[in-house]
């Protein structure tokens, strides 16, 4: 602690110690109480300090609270999901009021959120699952939710969790969706009214005027049907029309990838959250991971990172988001700095 030390560094015990520095800098005190208030004054400065950075975040030095925020996902196929959730519990401005799966395996979805919360301390965070829907994909981080000792026999119903968060927090809730809207669709049509109370969605999903591949800096390639919107293009439809403010960040703006150099930094951190991503990555069994996802929690931590255009966006029955004329009913990213992105998120998932 600096209080306890001297200006030369060396660690003060004795009295004397104080005169004799003292002396030199500033010349005799007049007494040794005068030195022990000095040093009780600053080591309670010191400890008030560190107490206020470790409680706050860098938007609660502005006196902000912490958004309240469920992430509907569908983890443990692509790993891109798994980086968005470390982002979320690695940053306090956010309070993470559940998270909620969807698509294919929904209970297995959760255990791997399950286990996940738990490895990293923040098991209170409630996980429930949606509807189970035919299973498309083998889900290769299945096995990760089947370790370890935190994942639950049964989780709740996500529609019915997450109409009850927006009917206990109406105008407060963000609703981070990263994978594909069965669920979002659900509460839709079981209570349009209610759904509309929420704050707003946040949505990686979409391709408005680059597709796969395009990377702003290789050959173009038009905009196609994205993996979340064209596995249930019904609820797309619904989100769009729904009236809920709508921030889409589609594959213009999210193909970031996270390369050799990065997860070298990353993944030798040591830390929980950097040692279960690293656990994922190598349960995926790619190379290079795309974060899609991620993306939309940077936005609602720094908006700046992926600036929007209000657009009107029809989906239509094959799934594309096609941009046309009429009245505003999205606010998209059409393009992003993913070296700014990567500093940041790099800084804040690898923090202690």
């Amino acid at each position: 602690m600096k209080s306890c030390r001297s200006s030369t560094g060396n660690r003060v015990r004795i009295p004397t110690l104080f005169r004799k520095e003292r002396e030199r800098r500033m010349g005799t005190l007049e007494s040794i109480g005068e030195v022990m208030s000095n040093v009780i004054w600053m080591r309670w400065g010191w400890i008030v300090g560190v107490a206020f950075l470790l409680v706050s975040g860098a938007g609660w030095a502005h006196g902000q609270t912490p958004e309240k925020i469920i992430i509907d996902t569908d983890i443990g196929d692509d790993v891109d999901d798994a980086f968005a959730l470390a982002l979320a519990v690695k940053s306090p401005e956010l309070q993470v009021l559940g998270v909620t799966t969807t698509f294919g395996d929904t209970e297995a979805r959760a255990k791997i959120v399950d286990r996940f919360l738990g490895e990293v301390g923040r098991g209170e965070i409630p996980v429930l699952a949606g509807k189970a829907t035919p299973v498309k994909s083998s889900m290769s981080q299945r096995k990760y939710g089947e370790g370890g000792h935190f994942a639950k026999a049964s989780h709740g119903d996500a529609v019915e969790f997450l109409l009850e968060q927006i009917r206990k927090y109406p105008g407060e809730i963000t609703l981070i969706a990263i994978g594909p809207l069965m669920n979002v669709g659900a509460v839709i049509d079981k209570d349009a009214a209610t759904f509309r109370k929420l704050k707003r969605v946040v949505l990686m999903g979409g391709s408005v005027r680059r597709g796969y591949g395009d990377l702003g800096y290789t050959p173009p390639v038009a905009p196609i049907p994205e993996w979340n919107i064209l596995n249930d293009v019904a609820s797309a439809q619904k989100l769009f029309a729904s009236g809920v403010p709508l921030f889409v960040m589609p594959l213009d703006s999210t193909q970031l990838k996270m390369d050799e150099v990065k997860r070298a930094f990353l993944f030798g951190q040591g830390t929980a959250v950097t040692d279960q991503l690293t656990v994922l990555y190598h349960l995926w069994g790619q190379e290079t991971p795309t974060l899609f996802d991620p993306m939309t929690i940077a936005f609602v931590l720094r908006p700046e990172l992926c600036p929007v255009t209000g657009l009107h966006i029809r989906v239509d029955e094959k799934g594309f988001t096609r941009e046309e004329p009429g009245a505003v009913n999205a606010q998209v990213c059409l393009d992003s700095n993913a070296e700014d992105f990567f500093r940041f998120y790099l800084k804040r998932v690898a923090g202690n």
